[in-house]
């Protein structure tokens, strides 16, 4: 029998007691692999990168924050998971070759890292948090706040819009027309507890003045495969497909995650 998971009185899901399931269902599986390969792909195209220092909010288990320290950056890596933010540590250290002292690390939900690492930073990730929070409109002023003039906010969410054709695709058309598509956050399945939509960031980072100025679709293809690629070439071909059309329209739009680049313009005198 499952353990069964609590939410936190803000009715958001951290991840303690799931480091193994991420590891292995996330990023020792084909969909993790593919989701790495296509930020690797697209981060450079749509962030102008120029070694800043990085804030990586909600950074699991730590695969962003040291592909920012790879390239230069000094990053703060937050994460409210306690055992989530070891595993990264001794991930950090063990397999990877970081320069010293490249990423300082921050046990913080969301909501309460401007209390520790207030900036503002001229460049933050926040990637695939927002859609595990009981209130993610309210997250995205929280990243505002934290957002340097004239910074970056790279943001990605689990599509809203993805999820009902996945579940319309595997029969469940009732939950697909019902529109409810929600996670309880209660078990070991990882179907998001707050999925987001493409309009729902728009309105959001217009309430926040901040300006979408780009998008993509990750995993646009491969999650709607009737067979998985398996085979190398096959693995190959797809991630040249999802290349090809993660940035185009209509096709970026039913990605499973959606991939932003938002800016904070610069104050006026």
């Amino acid at each position: 029998m499952h353990p069964r998971y609590e939410l936190t009185q803000a009715g958001d899901r951290y991840f303690d007691g799931l480091v193994d399931k991420f590891s292995r269902s996330l990023y020792q599986a084909p969909r993790g692999e593919l989701r790495l390969a296509m930020l690797d792909y697209l981060l450079p195209q749509m962030l102008n990168l120029q070694q800043q220092t990085v804030l990586d909010i909600g950074g699991g288990l730590g695969q962003q924050a040291a592909w920012f320290a790879k390239r230069g950056h000094r990053v703060t890596m937050t994460e409210p998971s306690g055992e989530m933010l070891d595993h990264a540590k001794n991930w950090h250290r063990v397999a990877n070759e970081l320069p010293d002292n490249a990423i300082d690390y921050l046990q913080a939900p969301l909501q309460t890292v401007g209390q520790f690492a207030p900036g503002p930073w001229p460049l933050i990730a926040c990637h695939a948090v927002l859609e595990w929070l009981g209130e993610p409109r309210l997250a995205m002023q929280s990243l505002a706040d934290l957002l340097a003039p004239g910074g970056q906010l790279s943001l990605m969410v689990f599509n809203r819009d993805a999820l009902r054709l996945s579940n319309a695709i595997k029969g469940n058309l009732q939950k697909a027309l019902s529109d409810q598509l929600e996670g309880q956050g209660r078990g070991q399945r990882l179907t998001p507890i707050s999925p987001i939509a493409h309009d729902q960031v728009v309105q959001w980072s217009e309430e926040n003045g901040l300006v979408v100025e780009s998008v993509a679709g990750i995993r646009v293809f491969q999650d709607y495969l009737r067979q998985p690629a398996v085979a190398p070439h096959e693995r190959d071909t797809l991630l040249a497909l999802e290349k090809r059309y993660c940035r185009q329209d209509p096709h970026w739009r039913l990605g499973r995650y959606l991939l932003y680049t938002l800016s904070k313009p610069e104050t006026r005198e």
